[in-house]
């Protein structure tokens, strides 16, 4: 009898809920594919954690939304996060991606290597300080004593716009993000010259992983199971997409591939940008990385920092399961 009473005083109690987190995402943004892994497959409940999505406009959105305290967990670079730290921000970094864009050429072009785009109008996404075009122009300088800033025509602009551009023939070259020079090189297009192989030639290393999950000391301190079930969640997310093609084939309506051919492209790009570097050789390439970013970008680029500030990549994420 009382162990009767004991069963029912226990279901009557309340489920405890699980922790939510909030991540920041452009609506067809690459990171909405692993989110969406996530969700289909029960990640983030098994990894006691509830996951929910805020859709934004634009990369700089989830940044306001994110120190807005409207979202939790974005999608950005290890530069921004240092910078933040620098100047008294509490904000770390997870590793996503590793895949970075590179300088695409059109199928029938002439242009064999960086000194060959002298002269040429190269479109390039991001702004004149994005850390690949600063590379490029440092790589182009060293290996051809070529100045594209100054003897080539940079035209700088949106990521689709530019693929668009691009596609039209109306670029004689684009550096462009990782996805779009993906759909890109399913139309025919030659990859020439990544940021990978800029920071390699600059001696700097290229096996960082370029962007990652930003959020909070201050969150991951008053949420820390949540977060390494996140991180654990992420990684497992990963193996899936990295594993299996029918996973892609289920992703497609949010991939939005022209074709065949560029779905197989996205997924096999995607998956060589998987991060698998331990955590010490990913803060060692990225220091390296910084202190080239401090030579090309200064001030302008990284803050009043001279080196990647400590903090930036998040403890917690080494023995996330």
């Amino acid at each position: 009898m009382a162990a009767a009473t004991l069963v029912l005083t226990l279901s009557a109690l309340p489920a405890v809920a699980a922790d939510t987190i909030r991540v920041g995402v452009l609506k067809f943004g690459t990171v909405n594919w692993e989110m969406d892994v996530i969700k289909a497959h029960g990640l983030d409940a098994k990894h006691g954690f509830a996951l929910e999505l805020v859709e934004v406009a634009n990369n700089e959105a989830t940044k306001i939304g994110l120190q807005g305290g409207n979202m939790d967990v974005i999608v950005s670079d290890w530069l921004w996060v240092s910078r933040q730290r620098t100047e008294g921000g509490d904000l770390t970094f997870v590793p996503f991606s590793s895949a970075v864009g590179a300088v695409m050429v059109p199928p029938q072009s002439a242009v064999a290597n960086l000194g060959d785009l002298k002269g040429k109008t190269i479109g390039v996404a991001g702004g004149p300080l994005d850390k690949n075009w600063l590379m490029i122009q440092a790589a182009a300088r060293k290996d051809f004593g070529v100045d594209l800033a100054t003897e080539a025509e940079p035209v700088f602009g949106a990521p689709p716009l530019l693929a668009e551009k691009a596609a039209q023939g109306e670029l004689d070259a684009s550096l462009n993000f990782w996805n779009y020079c993906a759909k890109l090189e399913a139309k025919g297009f030659k990859r020439l010259y990544s940021g990978s192989d800029a920071a390699q030639a600059l001696g700097a290393g290229g096996d960082a992983a370029a962007i990652g999950y930003v959020f909070s000391d201050a969150f991951a301190d008053a949420h820390e199971a949540a977060m390494k079930g996140f991180v654990a969640a992420s990684r497992e997310a990963k193996e899936i997409l990295r594993t299996s093609d029918a996973e892609w084939e289920r992703l497609r309506p949010i991939v939005r591939p022209a074709d065949d051919a560029e779905l197989a492209i996205l997924r096999d790009r995607f998956r060589e940008g998987i991060p698998t570097a331990p955590l010490a050789d990913e803060i060692a390439s990225a220091k390296k990385v910084y202190g080239l970013m401090v030579e090309l970008g200064g001030e302008t680029l990284v803050g009043s920092g001279r080196e990647l500030a400590e903090g930036t990549y998040w403890p917690g994420q080494a023995d996330a399961m």
